[in-house]
């Protein structure tokens, strides 16, 4: 099988390609390297440039005409940006993402494996444990990108354009566990990458928010092992025909199920390094929700997945890659 992976050179799609490479698959890859990294497309087909340049996808479909499936990766992330910068997060997200659903169909790629977002659910309050069908109510742009993408997903499906599969993601910490890609950013805002960047300068970690409708009044997350995640795009990909064969747009979270409040992961964090993380207490972030966590079966039901990684796991495999990143990274 061979599989174009857009934002191939990122965290997510580099972790991906690393995960079918061992599965066997062919792998192309597509980034235009605004966030992604060229050293994580090392030894594998790659092309920088945009998904919407239907030049650059008919280039690579003439290159490789036996692409099986595409995977979609190519997105901006940064909720609080996304705030700041809405028409872009929706010329980028949704725009350029329509641009790039044309140019597959033309070439006659028919399967689209879609990274989505759980940030895209209405959690009551008390109440975090969430769905494929809970109520859907972004609260950023960002959010608000991956529901209306979706909701074209689904139309372009219904349409027999493409057959699409939607992982809604929790959210993925860690690295891949031989070190070969991770988190490219220096100096990430999600909780484990701000905790990281405080241990090792000495700073102080914020937690933003502790008045959130939980147990203990901090925002709760799913932390899934981002090779975890990985692994459940291999396995829908190998059985994506028959998941889309009666439902040709299929949703699927992608969390452990298990919810993990900041106090408990700066607990869990403390306890991997053995040290007293300093904390302070901040105001919530714009766009930032109470959290959630899966308490879906659909992934282990359709796709035979679970995740096997713990939350000590991944906060090991993130400091490691933090402490070999910059031999990787070459600037």
């Amino acid at each position: 099988m061979k599989i174009l992976i857009a934002g191939g050179a990122g965290f997510i799609g580099s972790t991906i390609a690393s995960a079918a490479t061992d599965a066997g698959m062919d792998v192309v890859l597509l980034d235009d390297l605004s966030a992604g990294r060229r050293e994580f497309a090392r030894d594998l087909p790659f092309y920088e440039g945009d998904i919407a340049d239907g030049d650059l996808l008919d280039r690579i479909f003439i290159e490789h005409p036996d692409i099986d499936a595409a995977v979609d990766c190519a997105a901006l992330i940064v909720v609080p940006d996304s705030v700041s910068d809405p028409l872009g997060y929706y010329a980028t997200n949704v725009g350029k993402g329509v641009a790039f659903l044309q140019h597959l169909a033309r070439n006659g790629c028919e399967r689209l494996l879609f990274s989505s977002s759980a940030s895209i659910y209405e959690a009551p309050d008390g109440h975090p444990a969430v769905d494929e069908t809970s109520p859907i109510r972004p609260l950023s742009p960002y959010a608000t990108t991956k529901a209306m993408f979706e909701t074209i997903l689904a139309d372009t499906a219904a349409a027999g354009i493409l057959s699409v599969i939607s992982l809604r993601y929790f959210n993925p910490i860690g690295a891949d566990p031989q070190l070969r890609t991770g988190l490219q950013i220096r100096t990430p805002t999600h909780a484990l990458g701000a905790m990281i960047t405080a241990h090792h300068s000495g700073g102080t970690f914020s937690i933003t928010g502790t008045d959130w409708p939980t147990r203990d009044g901090s925002g709760i997350r799913d932390y899934v092992h981002v090779w975890d995640l990985a692994l459940a795009h291999v396995a829908a990909l190998q059985q994506f025909d028959k998941v889309t064969a009666n439902e040709y747009a299929q949703v699927i979270n992608l969390g452990t199920g298990d919810g993990t409040t900041v106090l408990e992961l700066i607990a869990a964090f403390e306890e991997v390094t053995g040290k007293t993380l300093p904390t302070r207490t901040t105001a919530a972030r714009p766009g930032d929700s109470a959290g959630a966590y899966t308490s879906s079966t659909r992934a282990h039901d359709l796709l035979g997945w679970r995740a096997q990684r713990t939350l000590h796991d991944g906060i090991r495999d993130s400091l490691a890659w933090y402490d070999k990143r910059d031999t990787v990274l070459t600037d």
